[in-house]
């Protein structure tokens, strides 16, 4: 039995170390005004959106941590007897942050409360990482096509993002995930790292993402740059995302976002009919506490779904080599596809002189033109189910070019 605690405990401590890449921590001190320290103050921890709580009891040292907390905004109070109570309102803690909050506790009844003023750190003492956050309120409200988040990666300083995809992913693995063009601090392109929620979300045969959230799922995401703890590890970046979590209060959306060719113009050098283009891009976004018969998860239990479609029609050309007219009627006499100037012959086989069983010779056409009457019934027959040139000319390279409909 002993075996399978240690297992389990090992379990949690490995998924604890994985959350950790996206929860942050709040820690401090706790002293009087004399600045010494005060041991067995009550530190207490509140999410806002969920109300629920976590304490702690400052050291001999007069130092407390709280560690994985997700990101949003916390109320901390701490108590100790014979001092006022002291609170901090309304800290903002964002992905992979570790903030810090001193308290100087002054003597006076519990009852009464001071409220420790919010400033922002000139510089972070707290741990070297080096990296950028991009909240949720750009994440929702800038516009990006395509909604994909990682367009707003070019956001943080040191990228690069406009250049053309590299490596072997767009042959090999294709689509929206081998055309992720970031380079961090210089590095190449598939040396960025991804994770979801603290878990593993690169690709290791291309180091581009495997999952990729709705932005409306999405709460925020950091990019780190360097000099980050061993934790991260592996690649020159790291790419951080934590998804939004249930609150108190009911969120929800519902969006669609289409384009469509009958919605636009023509292209400036299309004379003809538009090419057919539709986009639909669609889905829904809900949180909040889960409520059954005879029980509310307020304070307790909450959820979120979300759930993201796109279909996508597009129209591609595509270009193959067929017969011209003139070839299907027999007349080689302007085939150019010889060696030089000369065009190639086209030899009579009836007219073939055998040396035994050795062929030797033969009599060309006239003009390299095929009679009517040589050509087979049947050959004529499967013609009909090739198509014929829509390039004009007799070039037998790319002389039929036709519209593909891609989903």
């Amino acid at each position: 039995m002993s075996r399978y605690i240690v297992v389990v405990a090992l379990g949690i401590a490995a998924s604890l170390s994985l959350f950790a890449q996206t929860f942050g921590e709040i820690t401090g001190t706790v002293t009087d005004s004399s600045q010494a320290a005060i041991q067995g103050a009550t530190v207490t921890i509140k999410n806002t959106a969920t109300n629920q709580t976590r304490q702690v009891e400052s050291n001999d040292a007069g130092n407390w941590t709280v560690p994985f907390l997700v990101p949003g905004v916390y109320d901390i109070d701490a108590n100790v007897q014979g001092f006022k109570s002291a609170t901090r309102r309304g800290l903002v803690l964002q992905v992979g942050d570790t903030a810090r909050v001193n308290f100087i506790m002054e003597v006076g009844a519990v009852t009464e409360t001071i409220e420790v003023a919010a400033t922002a750190p000139l510089l972070n003492t707290e741990n070297t990482a080096v990296g950028t956050v991009i909240e949720n309120k750009r994440i929702v409200e800038l516009p990006i096509n395509g909604r994909n988040f990682l367009g707003f990666v070019k956001l943080s300083p040191n990228v690069s993002a406009e250049m053309a995809s590299g490596g072997q992913a767009n042959d090999r693995q294709g689509g929206e995930r081998a055309n992720q063009s970031i380079s961090v601090a210089g590095q190449r392109q598939q040396f960025n790292r991804f994770t979801l929620d603290g878990v593993e979300n690169t690709d290791v045969n291309f180091n581009t993402f495997v999952v990729r959230p709705s932005i409306d799922a999405l709460q925020e995401f950091k990019v780190q740059t360097g000099v980050y703890s061993a934790e991260f590890g592996r690649a020159t970046s790291q790419i951080n995302a934590t998804t939004k979590s249930g609150t108190n209060d009911w969120h929800g959306a519902v969006f669609e976002f289409l384009r469509n060719d009958k919605l636009d113009a023509k292209e400036w050098r299309n004379d003809g009919d538009k090419n057919p283009f539709r986009r639909n891009q669609f889905g829904f976004f809900l949180g909040g506490p889960v409520m059954l018969p005879k029980f509310s998860g307020r304070d307790r239990l909450f959820f979120m779904a979300n759930y993201e479609g796109l279909r996508d029609t597009q129209t591609f050309q595509g270009t193959a080599n067929v017969a011209t007219d003139a070839f299907r009627n027999g007349d080689f006499s302007r085939d150019q596809s010889g060696s030089g100037s000369s065009p190639r012959g086209i030899w009579d086989p009836a007219s073939r002189q055998f040396n035994g069983t050795r062929a030797i010779g033969a009599t060309p056409f006239p003009g390299n033109i095929i009679p009517a009457s040589r050509i087979h019934p049947v050959a004529k027959k499967l013609l009909e189910f090739y198509p014929t040139a829509t390039v004009a000319g007799d070039n037998v390279n790319r002389s039929y070019i036709h519209n593909l409909c891609g989903r």
